[in-house]
């Protein structure tokens, strides 16, 4: 499982001309999975993803995390980051989970998230065509893999 962290000072998310989600101060977070992917690997993520210091505290030093700050997160859902691109020039997205496991993976991840942050967490809709815009606060942008432990 890979996410994509962005610290924004706003962030949306959009189907259809419908904006389904919208946050100010916080996280947007793409999150990839793929078919090998667990509830261990949820579990790293979200606590990851809810501890991480990425914000800035009295002294300008990123030293809080998104439940020091209260902020908001959206999740979306993102296949392409588990792209395969060693050969060619055409991405392969074999190793992306089909519905069937990333789904309920994707739906845990979101439900163990809120209850880390203590607040509703937004979230685009999983396999639509979705427009998300943000402003990248920093710009601030975490890649973690959770099968590689840095």
């Amino acid at each position: 499982m890979k996410i994509v962290i962005q610290r924004v000072s706003e962030a949306s998310v959009t189907i259809e001309n419908h904006k389904v989600a919208e946050i100010k101060n916080g996280l947007l977070v793409l999150l990839g999975i793929v078919e090998d992917d667990n509830q261990e690997d949820v579990n790293y993520l979200v606590r990851k993803t809810a501890n991480l210091r990425v914000f800035n505290d009295e002294n300008e030093v990123m030293n809080k995390s998104l439940i020091d700050i209260a902020g908001e997160a959206i999740v979306v859902s993102q296949f392409t980051l588990q792209a395969a691109t060693k050969k060619g020039n055409r991405p392969s997205y074999i190793k992306a989970a089909k519905p069937d496991i990333a789904i309920p993976l994707y739906t845990n991840f979101v439900q163990r998230l809120e209850k880390e942050i203590g607040k509703k967490v937004q979230t685009g809709q999983f396999g639509a065509d979705m427009q998300v815009a943000l402003v990248n606060d920093g710009p601030v942008t975490i890649i973690i893999d959770s099968k590689v432990k840095e």
